[in-house]
């Protein structure tokens, strides 16, 4: 078994954009800087993971007073050869329950 300190250790099965895109789900009005911590990220590196998932048509972002509020196009394909056969939303099912999928989701 791999210890913490272990150079392989720190990897994971999904990508940074895979965890900025469950973040907004669970929490739409997240400001990024929030978003970045979970991640492990930079803010800029949050920011820059948004704007690509806007120009793919993943997320939709609204101002809503001070604060910014995503949606999310559940029915977008995956961008992966592999996996491009399922949706954004089969990915999030694994990980997140109904009614957080619900409340992320584009209307």
């Amino acid at each position: 078994m791999a210890k913490s300190n272990d150079p392989g250790y720190n990897w994971t099965f999904f990508s940074n954009y895979a965890h900025v895109l469950v973040c907004l789900a669970k929490d739409p009005s997240a400001r990024l800087r929030d978003v970045a911590d979970q991640v492990g990220i930079t803010e800029r590196a949050a920011q820059r993971i948004v704007g690509h998932l806007e120009e793919a048509g993943v997320l939709t972002k609204e101002r809503h007073g001070r604060r910014n509020h995503y949606s999310i196009d559940l029915e977008q394909p995956l961008r992966h050869p592999l996996e491009s056969h399922r949706k954004i939303e089969n990915m999030l099912q694994m990980l997140l329950d109904r009614k957080q999928i619900a409340k992320a989701a584009r209307k």
